[in-house]
């Protein structure tokens, strides 16, 4: 055993590294056994009580994918048409939305991008046309060709991809999802796999927000009370002539509504429903408010597709008071029966946005107990939050997200320091969501989920179940075969075949890697590569002893002229994960981690434990070793 000393070391050291890092895996394994014994109560009042304990273990355990965990594989597309709309600006025109959605729908049908497939559109509809007409940046001016504003939409839309990538992952990262994947697929794609997801609405939401938050004016209650009237007699129809009525006139209604400031809307409504065989299509979607409110009205959640068809009409958007336009409330009213969604006024113009805001955190009304959104904003939004609140006093502002009006409180009085609120919020959860995508930034252009699919739990345990018994199986088999062809020497190399495999665990509990499903194949694959460094020295021991050598003497002639076709067999595949690893994506990426982790452990288990064993055994004359 004279020489081994350093290789006894180096084999306690790591066996020792190795079961520091798979000892919270353990845990992991013995609590999952123990709260599957529990009753709900008790699971709940323990997770309640241990809740510290249980979260440490599950960030030192080892990772498990989401195909082994369930969880949600999204695949996002980056809206490059909303981009190039909003770098146009207020310059767009007919000509230019008809080629842009021309270079849409082939950017669709064929294999080319957006942006060349947009400047190609424009450049056949007319070669001697100027793209610069269009946009205006520091580094695009009225004389800038064609192609410089070409490379100047390119650059746009990688860094449109960049920061969206980045904004996903604060977002995922400040969700709490454990070992999240996101990668970018394409020139306009983004993939997301979230292992452990059970709330996968919740996750639709935060990834697609583009959290743009703006402070806008509401409309006038009365000027909307008018257009409110004037939009229900346009559409109220004579059933049975099949013809619009004219029973109420457009210009009769809008002159008492500004005549007579008392005028109720439910006076119209009453008057309808006494007209014999008259429908009114608005009315069988929309609850109308009162006077005095900015409400427009209420939907219930299954009419609102039918009530945003209704509402497109150009001719009702233009009964519309000028620059207002409809949005929904966050949240649904409910007393009894279905939900309704209250349909806002809403002015278009931003008066602050959400670039202003420098912090926001969840927390709650001290009066009513509800969640909430508290924001501070910087100087520049202070400053603009205080005029626009002092000058509208009485009136309503509407906090709007992403589109959806979140809260629009009547102003009391002028508002200086730059604070500010989102309240009427449903839940904590949804509060702390709202921080989530503001403190993460905003997305540069919208993003559409193309493809989702979610993995449940069970699914998860049938291919834990599978990918653990095909691992077994094929233990076993090589367990077998090794000791039935090399008898002693194949005893050792199955003591080193499992060393290797909790090496291998080690290595990815060590690493903070994640376990797939690939990942097992390529444990699995590993189990047949580590005794190949074996067989390979075995038979030149064989070799050695055919020629009268004594079985020292052959043990270290094999492990010296096998050692470099091992070391060759071993880094070449080691480079080939490597490449898999570096190129590839999700699964591919498990299997590459696996293999290389499995090369490395094989190499060291073949070469250092199973000499350390020969070495025991022959000269220490400890116990008797053959090979077949």
């Amino acid at each position: 055993m004279q020489g081994n000393g350093f290789k006894v070391g180096a084999v306690i050291f790591f066996l020792a590294l190795t079961a520091w890092y798979l000892f919270p895996s353990l845990r992991g394994l013995s609590l999952n056994n123990r709260l599957e014994g529990m009753s709900q109560e008790e699971r709940v009042d323990y997770e309640r009580d241990n809740f510290s304990m249980i979260e440490s273990i599950k960030e030192k355990s080892l990772n498990l994918g989401l195909d082994l965990q369930g969880g949600m594989h999204i695949t996002m597309e980056v809206g490059l048409r909303d981009l190039i709309s909003e770098l146009a600006g207020e310059r767009r025109d007919e000509a230019f939305d008809e080629v842009l959605a021309a270079a849409n729908a082939r950017s669709q049908v064929e294999s080319v991008s957006l942006i060349d497939a947009f400047v190609d559109e424009f450049e056949n509809r007319d070669p001697d046309a100027s793209l610069s007409r269009y946009f205006r940046s520091e580094e695009i001016t009225r004389r800038s060709s064609n192609a410089e504003v070409t490379q100047y939409l390119q650059a746009q839309g990688e860094d449109a991809i960049e920061r969206a990538m980045q904004v996903i992952r604060n977002r995922v990262d400040r969700f709490g999802v454990t070992e999240p994947s996101i990668q970018t697929q394409g020139s306009r794609r983004i993939v997301v796999e979230l292992p452990g997801i059970d709330d996968p609405e919740r996750v639709r939401s935060l990834l697609k927000g583009t959290a743009r938050l703006g402070f806008h004016l509401m409309a006038d209650p009365g000027e909307l009370t008018s257009s409110l009237q004037r939009i229900i007699s346009y559409y109220e129809v004579d059933v049975a002539a099949g013809a619009d009525s004219v029973d109420v006139d457009d210009e009769e209604i809008s002159e008492e509504a500004e005549s007579d400031t008392s005028f109720d809307v439910s006076q119209l409504l009453a008057e309808t429903e006494d007209l014999d065989g008259v429908g009114n299509p608005l009315l069988d979607v929309l609850i109308p408010a009162g006077q005095g409110t900015v409400v427009f009205g209420e939907v219930s959640v299954q009419d609102t597709a039918a009530f945003n068809a209704l509402m497109a009409d150009p001719e009702v958007q233009a009964m519309l008071p000028r620059d207002i336009e409809l949005r929904y409330d966050a949240n649904p009213s409910s007393v009894s029966g279905p939900e309704y969604y209250p349909v806002l006024a809403v002015n278009m113009n931003v008066e602050l946005s959400g670039d202003a805001i420098t912090d926001a955190r969840a927390d709650f009304d001290q009066t009513t107990n509800q969640p909430l959104v508290d924001m501070e904003m910087n100087s520049e939004g202070a400053r603009i939050w205080s005029r626009l609140t002092g000058a509208n006093v009485g009136k309503n502002i509407a906090i709007v997200l992403d589109g959806v009006v979140y809260s629009y409180p009547n102003v009391i009085g002028q508002i200086s320091g730059g604070r500010s609120q989102i309240t009427g919020l449903a839940s904590q959860e949804e509060a702390a969501d709202i921080v989530t995508v503001l403190k993460s930034g905003a997305l540069p252009a919208p993003v559409e989920i193309v493809e989702e699919r979610t993995v449940g739990p069970s699914l998860g345990v049938v291919a834990r179940k599978a990918g653990f018994t095909s691992l077994m199986v094929g233990l076993v088999i090589v367990v077998l075969f090794m000791i039935v062809y090399y008898r002693g020497g194949g005893m050792v190399a199955d003591m080193a075949l499992i060393i290797n495999i909790i090496f291998i665990l080690g290595i990815l509990a060590g690493f903070n890697a994640t376990l797939t499903l690939p990942g097992i194949a390529g444990i699995v694959l590993t189990i047949g590569m580590a005794v190949d460094a074996n067989v390979l020295i075995f038979e030149r021991v064989r070799e050695e002893q055919a020629t009268g050598k004594t079985l020292k003497a052959s043990i270290d002639g094999g492990y010296s002229k096998a050692l470099s076709a091992i070391i060759d067999a071993n880094i070449t595949t080691f480079f080939v994960g490597l490449i898999l690893y570096s190129f590839g994506v999700g699964p591919i990426q498990g299997f590459a981690v696996t293999l290389m982790a499995g090369i490395l452990a094989s190499l060291f288990s073949a070469i250092v434990f199973t000499r350390i064993i020969f070495d025991y055994a022959v000269i220490g004359r400890r116990m008797s070793v053959n090979f077949g």
